[in-house]
């Protein structure tokens, strides 16, 4: 495809990154001009060109950029028709946006995560697009998404990832003054965590289940502190903490 993409922060260039290797002619603007030309010196298949220059040589576009600057920035650009947009603001919505970029067709929202960069991971789409799954789908695992509640539950649960980590950074920092291993503990974890039962795929709904219940040996170490972080209110916490973040979309 010939992709333009508006905007090189950290996501967006992740996102060439991650698709960079797939055939594609990608432009980019000169916007985050230090991303811009690190990605165009590292890949032929990437060159950089002025924001209208990025349209005039694509017929997919990807906005990279912050909600106020594309409020700002898209009116004094050319859309044509027969461009697909993707919008990677999930804030600006698609009705607003399609008045932004018209007479382009605006295919949908795409969140990818860094982490899109290396391969393997999730990109959230709403609604569901042969598009997106073609441009997103090759490397990554495109979820899709119809409606823009769903959408906003899902960035919701993606808050989970900090958390998750901060435990693993705790459990190392435990280790490590237990053996004096600081490094052997962090590698240890993440062993266990990204290429051990994680690491598998997960082929059916409720595979999550199964691998808890692989988990549960009574009287195992991993049952016995699951159970102890429960009866201290980690679902609770989990719940409510989740219901915040979703209570700030205001649907």
């Amino acid at each position: 495809m010939r992709i333009g993409i508006l905007g090189t922060g950290t996501i967006a260039t992740a996102v060439v990154r991650g698709i960079v290797h797939d055939g594609h002619q990608i432009v980019v603007s000169e916007r985050s001009q230090a991303n811009a030309q690190a990605l165009s010196q590292k890949f032929a298949a990437v060159s950089v060109v002025a924001n209208q220059e990025v349209l005039n040589q694509s017929d997919v576009v990807i906005l990279g950029l912050m909600p106020d600057v594309a409020r700002a920035l898209l009116p004094d650009l050319r859309f044509r028709d027969g461009q697909s947009v993707i919008s990677l603001m999930a804030e600006v919505p698609k009705l607003e946006l399609a008045g932004l970029v018209a007479p382009a067709k605006v295919e949908g929202i795409a969140i990818p995560f860094p982490a899109i960069a290396q391969g393997g991971s999730p990109v959230l789409c709403c609604p569901a697009s042969s598009l997106m799954h073609d441009l997103f789908g090759t490397n990554n695992n495109v979820i899709s998404v119809n409606s823009a509640a769903d959408l906003e539950a899902f960035l919701s649960a993606q808050a989970i990832l900090s958390p998750a980590v901060k435990q693993l950074a705790l459990t190392r920092d435990w280790l490590a003054a237990k053996t004096g291993e600081a490094g052997e503990a962090e590698r240890f974890l993440r062993l266990l965590v990204g290429g051990g039962l994680l690491a598998a795929p997960l082929e059916h709904e409720g595979a999550l289940d199964d691998l808890l219940a692989a988990l549960g040996t009574p009287g195992g170490f991993n049952a016995e502190l699951r159970d102890f972080l429960l009866e201290r209110g980690m679902q609770q916490h989990i719940d409510e903490g989740l219901e915040t973040l979703f209570s700030r979309f205001g649907t």
